[in-house]
């Protein structure tokens, strides 16, 4: 069987897997589709919060990030999981003992605000939705390649999916969802790692296997041999690194307090019955995700070398079926610029304008908005070769010539890490909208059985608004997602970490640095990104800092301001301060 009647059994198979879950899990009232009715074991939550976490931008983008980086890469391994330590030890208990249903559940109580509360709703809103578009261009990546079907059709079937058991079962069928879903993914992911890294290096344990010394008889490791490939084809050293020491620095802090402000994570600890419990989840949690998180950076070394070795200065005859195939779904392109019928795969850009629809025989064709140019070599670069960096884990194994099942499986895992955190950022949209804006702030005497009705209105409403952004991403997966933990980082970590630990906060103060840190980090973000994309290079970012790390400085902004404001008014009520007492302390 091939890898497409391959990956129809297997996706097949996990889909209706996810179906049954959230069949016999639906949430029958507000407590069970908001937080599963807070009896969640441990062990569980931190399965589920693990596929929360690892998204499709931890799946598929982040060793694909790697692969092309290298060294720089690194910053993602270091903010995300560094933002689960400051999750288990600033957070996770105490927003457990406080024991409400969202984020801005919290800071409403906390900052005696429903304008607090208001504002905490729209930043979960514009940080969920900034999120949940890399996730469902993750789907439509893995559909496009493996179903053979158009990235549009692949987000509506991942939609259908996703409203399907989100909205049907609540927190409670997303978290047995994600507990299957954790089970495929991770298992999706180390199997062909094992495969890979015996054919690479002959030890079965990738974490080992890409610093050992490679099995081809040249008895160099595998990370100089890698090097050297890099450096012959015009490519900076793999394991050297170009971004600036602040820029690291910014990138780094900005993930890992964006991961502790993350509104899907954070309501995860909301599902456990003891504050114990939500600190025992985040070990469980550290440990699922260190899986894969320690063997991403062994998959982008092999795929890299793999990649290099079978298609560089090549004829474009000789090319193996898998390049044909991913060209078709115009993730991956060649131009001919010499016409010499040879691959030259160089630093440069290979094409101008959007990559998705040119194709290799050097065909103009038009897209839905606009005219693609093939690059003129003169004055862009020599490259010839366009690989789509989201791709390079799900084509990892068949540039490694492995089994179609275990293209397949990868498939099934790249669905399975997107829509379990797909689920989790739409259940966060629709409690912020039925419970913190409606139940809250509109209609107080809300019932129960009406809540659960707007809740899952909400969530379809969510999804359909999803699938556009799928359709329609600003960028690659990972970048998309580093984007969403900045805004987090300026927006949310401030005001809940100033909740918990300064008491003598007021409202105006927590208010004034929400809007100044989300204001100034979407201009940032906005101004680099969309409005004026030819002037995002390090010459014009503020003192070095790229997009991706500008929430860290709107973080510092958060802060000022908050003590500044905070400063001139009256101290919150008597009862607010001793509430903030009681998350600390036992009573």
């Amino acid at each position: 069987m091939d890898v497409q009647v391959w990956t129809y059994i297997l996706v097949g198979i996990t889909f209706a897997i996810y179906i049954g879950i959230a069949i016999w899990s639906k949430a029958g009232s507000t407590s069970e589709f908001y937080v599963a009715e807070g009896a969640v074991k441990p062990l569980t939550n931190g399965m589920a919060t693990a596929a929360d976490w690892m998204s499709a931008a931890s799946f598929l983008s982040m060793a694909g990030l790697i692969s092309f980086m290298g060294y720089d890469g690194a910053v993602y391994l270091m903010g995300w999981t560094g933002g689960y330590v400051l999750l288990a030890l600033l957070l996770a208990p105490y927003l457990r003992k406080f024991g409400k249903f969202t984020v801005p559940d919290f800071i409403g109580d906390r900052y005696y605000s429903n304008l607090a509360r208001t504002i905490a709703v729209i930043c979960a809103l514009i940080v969920s939705f900034t999120y949940v578009a890399g996730q469902m261009r993750g789907v439509g990546l893995v559909f496009s390649k493996f179903l053979e079907v158009d990235i549009f059709w692949g987000v509506i079937i991942g939609m259908a999916i996703v409203f399907f058991y989100a909205v049907l079962g609540g927190m409670k069928g997303i978290t047995y969802t994600q507990v299957a879903q954790y089970c495929v993914l991770i298992f999706a992911f180390m199997v062909p790692a094992f495969f890979i890294s015996m054919q690479l290096t002959g030890s079965p344990i990738p974490q080992i296997g890409f610093g050992s010394v490679a099995s081809d008889g040249s008895g160099m490791y595998l990370l100089d041999k890698l090097d050297q490939l890099h450096t012959e084809l015009g490519f900076a050293e793999y394991t050297s690194g170009t971004k600036s020491i602040q820029d690291v620095f910014f990138i780094t802090v900005a993930l890992m307090v964006g991961t502790a402000g993350l509104p899907h994570v954070i309501v995860r600890f909301f599902t456990v019955p003891k504050v114990k419990d939500a600190r025992i989840s985040v070990g469980y949690a550290l440990v699922f995700i260190a899986i894969l998180y320690t063997t991403a950076p062994a998959i982008a070394v092999f795929a890299r070398t793999n990649l290099i070795e079978t298609v560089s200065e090549k004829p474009y005859s000789e090319m193996p079926e898998w390049f044909n195939t991913w060209e078709e779904t115009a993730l991956l392109n060649w131009v001919d610029k010499n016409e010499d019928g040879i691959i030259n795969y160089a630093p440069g850009a290979a094409i101008v304008g959007s990559p998705e629809i040119v194709r290799s025989n050097g065909e103009i064709q038009r897209g839905q908005h606009n005219e693609v140019m093939i690059s003129n070599e003169a004055t862009i670069s020599q490259n010839e070769l366009y690989v789509d960096r989201d791709i390079m884990v799900l084509a990892n194994p068949e540039i490694a010539g492995l089994p179609a099942w275990v293209a397949a499986l990868v498939a099934a895992g790249g669905l399975a890490a997107a829509l379990s955190t797909a689920a989790g950022l739409l259940l966060v949209i629709s409690t912020s909208v039925s419970h913190d804006l409606i139940k809250k702030q509109f209609n107080k005497d809300l019932s129960d059985k009406a809540e659960l009705r707007y809740a899952r209105i909400a969530a379809a409403l969510a999804v359909v608004v999803a699938g556009y952004f799928g359709i329609n991403p600003p960028g690659f997966v990972a970048q998309v997602v580093a984007i969403a933990f900045g805004l987090a980082a300026a927006s949310f970590f401030p005001a809940i970490i100033l909740g918990i630990f300064y008491k003598k906060m007021n409202k105006e103060g927590a208010l004034a640095g929400m809007v100044a840190g989300l204001l100034f980090t979407l201009s940032y973000i906005v101004f680099f990104k969309i409005a004026f994309p030819e002037y995002n290079t390090p010459e014009y970012w503020w003192f070095g800092i790229s997009p991706e790390g500008i929430g860290t400085l709107g973080m510092i902004l958060n802060l000022i301001v908050a003590l500044l404001v905070g400063a001139i008014f009256p101290e919150p009520p008597g009862e607010v301060q001793e509430m903030v007492e009681g998350i600390r302390y036992p009573r």
